[in-house]
């Protein structure tokens, strides 16, 4: 997928949001087509993908077909998108992928497979107390994740860096694998830019 495909995309549902459509949240993205293009090239048909609640892109470049991702996003289920089939779960809780995805990893570990177990969290998530723990627990039990922040600048709606001071949760022993990536979206936290009353 292209990276004019998925703002394409991502264009229809805003505007399918904006004339009342979509009767419950969505959490679009805008500004990091490049970056995920990227992140993707190294990801495995059979590796798995715990997203958050902003995850069209993410399910677009694992291969889920447009058509059945709108027809997800339009019956209400943006921020919480899960295509077993694809091997993507998504958690509309922050951090809620994270231990889910470590658990997969273990589970992985455990029967001997050689899958990959991909997190993405946003800037906020990656300063949690659930995030440095999963991390922790991923590193020492030298799991087979991959964890990927996607640092939008914000915290819902407040700048991040101010708040928490520091960005990076660090993993000096270089464990597990850790990266991150700094964007800027047009789209507000949540929603197409136009107030919508559900």
């Amino acid at each position: 997928m292209t990276q004019d495909e998925l703002i394409a995309f991502e264009t229809d549902i805003a505007s399918e949001f904006n004339a009342g459509h979509i009767l419950a949240p969505v959490h679009l993205s805008d500004g990091n087509e490049a970056q995920l293009i990227e992140v993707f090239r190294t990801i495995r048909p059979d590796d798995w993908l715990c997203c958050s609640w902003r995850s069209h892109y993410h399910c677009l470049l694992k291969g889920v077909p447009a058509t059945a991702l709108k027809g997800e996003i339009m019956a209400g289920r943006s921020i919480a998108l899960c295509f077993p089939e694809y091997r993507i779960v998504s958690s509309a809780i922050v951090g809620g992928n994270m231990p889910i995805g470590v658990g997969l990893a273990m589970g992985i570990k455990r029967r001997g497979g050689a899958e990959r177990v991909h997190i993405f969290i946003g800037d906020m998530t990656s300063q949690s107390g659930i995030a440095h723990e999963c991390m922790k627990y991923a590193a020492n039990h030298m799991l087979n994740v991959r964890f990927i922040v996607e640092d939008n600048g914000i915290s819902v709606c407040t700048p991040t860096a101010p708040i928490w001071g520091f960005l990076l949760p660090g993993m000096e022993d270089g464990a597990v694998e850790y990266s991150h990536y700094r964007y800027q979206s047009k789209y507000p936290h949540a929603g197409a830019g136009q107030r919508v009353e559900f």
